[in-house]
């Protein structure tokens, strides 16, 4: 039944509250499913790394998919002009200015500031008793990290949060006009905000710091070419969405899984070392973003299926991370796991450029609460969010026992 019935634009309530059992059921049933819409939803990992693998057979370009969506409004502007939905040439031309502020030696010179983010979290829970976890860490500690990065004025933050969520949410299957209009608006405000911010550096370049993105990206050039404004703009909004929304519910799940799995606590307390497979645990588990898509330049075939040219095919990253044939026990949560090849920062040319920074963030974030708090509770039980595409803790209470 699950392979007629499934509908990726109409999914049940139960679904969203577990969509590894149902995925589990359809890609035994239904590997290559063929959605109501034409479309194919994809849950074999072997499937998605191929799709991955082959950027120009499998195309990131989301001109034609956004179009009926949004038509000519500022979301279908920003969405066809992020990193994330463009091919190369202009793909690997972009990406290539993006590669100076993740080096190791920027990365290194973000931990001591990371460290004293967390610390800070972290004396507010002790002296508090309790915290709920998104608001008081697992969103504060990505969004001031990004900013920092991208030179935005801490008390500017506030603003990011709304616009991105915005931005975001356009992206879910299914919408309704009032997601739109507040996704279109968020775009408009968020263009001016940085034109007025970019325009601010140039007139005052000794107030920025050597490290801002923002200022590397309006002057830096690649293959002779600066970036034009409609691509700064629209790659500095992508790197604060997605610098900070992912990392966010990385971090809640986390500390949530850990928290479930009160085993794991006592295995990582006895072996430090442990953190970074258990960071790699965290999002194979609970995929940040469950949902990727790339649309078929020729006729394809994917576990004897053929995809027509033009197609649109939602690789569920979700489904891939526990899939039995790449995963042992792919149900359990084990942060001694190795290896894990999980695909929640993507692979190839596409791979999250900021994946190294999000997982020294999950590091030192996990690290120092567990060995601080190693008696940490759940206060009530976490509330998830009903969203598609990305895997959101909406709230999650903690106390200190």
């Amino acid at each position: 039944m699950m392979s007629t019935t499934f509908d990726l634009q109409n999914v049940s309530e139960d679904y969203l509250v577990d969509p590894y059992r149902v995925l589990a059921a359809l890609r035994a049933q239904s590997p290559v499913h063929k959605n109501t819409d034409g479309t194919f939803v994809l849950t074999c990992y072997a499937d998605i790394v191929q799709t991955y693998r082959d950027p120009m057979i499998w195309s990131s370009d989301k001109r034609a998919t956004f179009k009926p969506k949004f038509g000519n409004t500022p979301l279908f502007e920003h969405h066809t002009n992020s990193i994330v939905f463009i091919d190369p040439p202009d793909h690997t031309r972009i990406r290539r200015l993006f590669q100076s502020a993740f080096t190791r030696k920027a990365l290194a010179a973000f931990v001591p500031r990371i460290t004293s983010l967390v610390d800070e979290y972290l004396n507010r829970l002790e002296d508090q008793g309790q915290m709920e976890v998104v608001e008081e860490f697992s969103f504060r500690l990505p969004i001031e990290v990004v900013c920092d990065l991208l030179g935005v004025p801490r008390q500017d933050r506030e603003f990011i949060r709304g616009w991105a969520n915005a931005i975001l949410t356009a992206l879910e299957p299914t919408l309704i006009q009032k997601q739109l209009d507040d996704g279109n608006q968020a775009v408009v405000d968020f263009k001016q905000y940085l034109r007025d911010l970019i325009a601010y550096r140039r007139a005052h370049p000794n107030d920025a710091q050597d490290t801002e993105v923002l200022t590397i990206l309006a002057d830096a050039e690649a293959d002779g070419k600066r970036l034009t404004e409609i691509e700064l703009l629209h790659q500095c909004i992508f790197m604060l969405n997605a610098g900070h929304e992912t990392s966010t519910n990385m971090i809640t799940h986390g500390i949530h899984e850990m928290l479930l799995n009160p085993d794991q606590i006592d295995l990582l307390s006895e072996n430090p070392d442990l953190i970074e497979p258990m960071v790699e645990e965290v999002l194979r588990y609970q995929a940040p973003i469950q949902i990727n898509n790339r649309r078929a330049n020729s006729d394809q075939i994917l576990s004897g299926v053929t995809i027509p040219a033009d197609t649109t095919v939602h690789m569920m990253i979700n489904a891939a991370n526990r899939d039995p044939a790449q995963f042992s026990k792919p149900n359990r949560f084990d942060i001694t796991r190795r290896p894990n090849r999980h695909l929640s920062f993507g692979l190839g040319v596409h791979i999250c450029a900021g994946n190294a920074l999000a997982r020294v963030e999950a590091q030192i974030a996990f690290q120092r609460l567990f060995r601080r708090f190693p008696k940490l509770a759940l206060t009530i039980p976490a509330v998830i969010a009903p969203r598609l595409r990305f895997r959101e803790v909406s709230s999650l209470h903690v106390s200190v026992t």
